[in-house]
């Protein structure tokens, strides 16, 4: 299949289809006039690179994993392939850990903030009428 159809089949620009194979995840023969034609295999190859990269694997890690990959879509286990699956998952319970941290304070300051501001509300409310206030014009 041409860039154009392996685009097309996998949701991938033909942009990155080519740095993927800048980058020795993705191989292709070509034509006599430059065109790239990729194998069979090349989709659930690309959507195999587009689930791992999500995963937060680089790419130097998963063109290590590629000769590892199994036509099911799982890895079986080469050398060095299980520490190196687990350090990447450590430094996503990391993020995780830290993302929640940020969640969790995002959360109180804005119900900080919307606890002043229903204090504000009834401070400058007196039966049914706003009362004036510092910042209103004139």
């Amino acid at each position: 299949m041409l860039i154009g159809q392996l685009a097309r089949a996998t949701g991938t620009s033909e942009r990155l289809l080519r740095y993927y194979e800048s980058v020795g995840l993705l191989t292709s023969d070509r034509h006599s006039n430059g065109y790239r034609e990729y194998d069979a295999d090349a989709e659930q190859t690309v959507r195999r690179i587009r689930a791992l990269l999500a995963a937060g694997l680089s790419t130097g890690l998963i063109r290590q994993l590629m000769p590892c990959g199994q036509p099911d879509g799982s890895l079986r286990p080469c050398p060095g392939v299980l520490d190196k699956l687990r350090t990447q998952l450590a430094h996503l319970d990391r993020r995780a850990e830290e993302l929640a941290l940020a969640r969790q304070t995002l959360s109180r300051a804005i119900e900080d903030t919307e606890r002043q501001a229903g204090w504000n509300r009834r401070q400058n409310h007196v039966g049914g009428r706003r009362l004036p206030s510092a910042q209103d014009p004139g």
